[in-house]
């Protein structure tokens, strides 16, 4: 039996990692970044430049991953390039952005950090600490990380094997900080279409096997913007924690990565389908909490309502296309109904109508009453819906009903 196997649902004794491994009798861990918590039941997502370029570039990405509702901001000051004359970053000058940067929006940083010298440096600036891949295996690094006070985002390693990454995350727990997060980046294959092959397999793997959060970066994993909106869709449906993805005010001049920059139209388009999506896998997207948004801004009170508009009218969107959904559902149900002669009207099922709405109440802290009245309006839809159905196949036979059916007509 090879050391990924399980026995019982129980994970082998001899795993060579123990302590991120996850035990069979707990769960998953969420870690914390600024006011965000990465890890079960959410979804997250951190944008931003691949490169901190200048303060007027930065400043611009952070206001727009904050207008599209991201929950952190990205961005690298250290950045090492294959090619020793592409741009390497800006350094100190760099983090001193990123923190102007937070404290505009109120979005924690995340920056890389990319050897042992700078690691308290590039700490005082940041709110998470990131190893990329060619530094997966630095293991001075990890140790120098696993002591600083700071969650660490761990890329996985461009041709690594799923045990080599979950050993670097023990090398940092081992250091003493077990505030870790995994990040699938693609891994090197034969194909040359995009920059490395994304490797979705890994997410619920590595979930299983460990308690530690794991999220998707699939701007490097492929390097083709065109491609990153279908790939984070698939992320997220397999279960992935979040999103890493890079954005830019003018992709075209970007200095680093810029064939793979989002807008900041199509990072909120992304968001929004995010939103969708987490719901059909039973989780939310996490959006930081308003309090906690707007500590320290300088935006007028006009601008702050305007950015909590845009986020309402990307809810509403994610909403509206699930009335959509339901109403096609019915429709079939319509059908059935109509071909084998059923009754419209189903007091048990209403009554489950009803009882759903009370269990969402419970979970997501609902309004009773908007609750309740939303209920009554989608029984009262349907059943107005099913009777147009069978007026349409025999008029004679329809049962009169009102042209508006009120929502208090539902039998619970």
């Amino acid at each position: 039996m090879s050391q990924l196997e399980t026995q019982n649902g129980q994970l082998e004794p001899n795993l060579p990692y123990k302590l991120v491994r996850r035990r069979p009798d707990s769960g998953r861990s969420p870690v914390r970044v600024g006011g965000a918590a990465i890890g079960p039941g959410q979804v997250v997502v951190i944008a931003g430049p691949c490169a901190v370029e200048s303060k007027a570039q930065t400043l611009k990405c952070a206001l727009a991953a904050r207008r599209a509702g991201a929950t952190a901001l990205r961005g690298g000051a250290f950045k090492p390039r294959t090619s020793p004359y592409s741009f390497q970053g800006l350094g100190r000058e760099g983090l001193q952005i990123l923190a102007e940067a937070r404290d505009l929006t109120g979005l924690p940083v995340v920056t890389e950090v990319i050897d042992p010298g700078t690691v308290s440096l590039v700490a005082e600036y940041a709110d998470m600490l990131q190893i990329g891949a060619r530094n997966m295996q630095n293991f001075s690094l990890l140790r120098a990380v696993g002591s600083a006070q700071r969650p660490v985002l761990l890329k996985r390693g461009m041709s690594a094997t799923i045990e080599e990454w979950i050993l670097a995350a023990e090398y940092i727990a081992e250091a003493g900080n077990s505030d870790i997060v995994l990040c699938e980046r693609g891994i090197r294959t034969f194909e040359p279409f995009t920059r490395s092959t994304l490797d979705l397999s890994s997410i619920p793997l590595v979930q299983n096997l460990t308690h530690l959060p794991v999220i998707v970066d699939p701007s490097h994993a492929v390097g083709r913007r065109d491609l990153v909106l279908p790939l984070s869709m698939a992320a997220v449906a397999v279960g992935a924690d979040g999103l890493l993805v890079d954005i830019h005010p003018e992709p075209g001049l970007a200095l680093c990565d810029g064939e793979q920059a989002l807008s900041e139209q199509v990072l909120r388009e992304l968001i929004i389908r995010v939103m969708i999506q987490a719901r059909n896998v039973n989780r939310t997207l996490d959006v930081l909490p308003l309090d906690t948004l707007w500590s320290g801004n300088q935006l007028s009170p006009t601008e702050e309502l305007e950015d909590q508009r845009g986020l309402l009218d990307a809810l509403d969107q994610s909403l509206w296309s699930l009335v959509a959904e339901r109403t096609r559902v019915v429709e079939r149900i319509a059908s059935v109904k109509r071909r084998f002669g059923l009754a419209i009207r189903d007091q048990q099922r209403e009554k489950q109508v009803h009882d759903n709405a009370a269990a969402a109440i419970t979970r997501y802290g609902l309004n009773p009453a908007t609750a309740y009245r939303m209920a009554k309006l989608l029984i009262a839809d349907a059943v107005r819906m099913q009777t147009q159905a069978s007026a349409q196949r025999n008029p004679s036979r329809a049962p009169k009903l009102p042209s508006e059916v009120s929502r208090d007509d539902c039998q619970f």
